[in-house]
């Protein structure tokens, strides 16, 4: 058993205190990279990252905003939930809508997914 202890300190540990003191006094290499080539990849994901994930979050939340925004009496909409109706008021934060004859119900103006003129032209 100690033969095995020594065989492995041999061969790993000393090797290995034997590299990191290479690597310390080493100088570069003339062929070798430039050390600020190792961070190319992480900006590369970064980028890919903020156009293909931030920047189409934003817009879509852009442009929900500016739906929520532009909201007015009796524009048909449909809820996050799925339900369908009428805006018959509306404040800054609520939404009274009616989803059937005399049938209303207060939403958050939040919850307003989208209009129903949109299911309209994709259902065609």
């Amino acid at each position: 058993m100690t033969h095995l202890f020594s065989l492995f300190n041999q061969i790993f540990v000393q090797s290995a205190f034997a590299q990191s003191a290479l690597v310390g006094s080493a100088p570069a290499a003339e062929g070798a990279p430039p050390s600020w080539m190792q961070f190319v990849p992480f900006a590369v994901i970064i980028v890919v990252f903020y156009f293909f994930l931030i920047r189409p979050q934003a817009k879509k939340q852009k442009e929900t905003q500016s739906f929520l925004v532009g909201l007015k009496v009796s524009d048909l909409i449909v809820t996050q939930s799925g339900i369908l109706g009428r805006i018959t008021n509306l404040t800054d934060t609520v939404a009274t809508i009616e989803v059937a004859n005399g049938v209303q119900i207060k939403v958050l103006r939040s919850q307003i997914a989208t209009s129903q003129e949109f299911l309209k032209t994709n259902k065609a």
